[in-house]
């Protein structure tokens, strides 16, 4: 594969990895005109800590297959909410209680839903 990926790529690789691992609600979320920090953020659910884990361990493998560097990773411990920033994209998996409290995509509001969810 390419060393330099568009983010649009990195997106639906992202999207394939959640989807590999039976993730829930995937929502990506336009949000370049909103911050210079990312073009592009993908929030997804998982039924337990365990499964949080291995969709965002699965996010992070595929990327970096593509040639993705991944900035970092954090949450990966606790494994209720485990964010992956692979630069113009970040992926946040969460445990559905999680997602429901934090609520990221009223939060980016004004972001644009680039894909429906599942």
């Amino acid at each position: 594969m390419s060393e330099h990926q568009t983010t649009e790529q990195l997106v639906k690789i992202a999207i394939a990895a959640l989807e590999d691992i039976k993730g829930k609600e995937i929502t990506v979320l336009d949000v370049g005109h909103l911050t210079s920090m990312f073009d592009k953020m993908i929030v997804a659910s998982g039924d337990s800590t365990r499964q949080v884990k291995s969709l965002a361990d699965n996010v992070q493998k595929k990327l970096k297959e593509a040639g993705a560097e991944i900035i970092g990773i954090e949450g990966e411990q606790v494994g209720e909410w485990v964010l992956v920033d692979a630069g113009g994209l970040v992926v946040h998996v969460m445990h559905p209680t999680v997602r429901l409290h934090y609520n990221l995509e009223e939060l980016w509001g004004a972001a644009r839903k680039a894909r429906a969810s599942h």
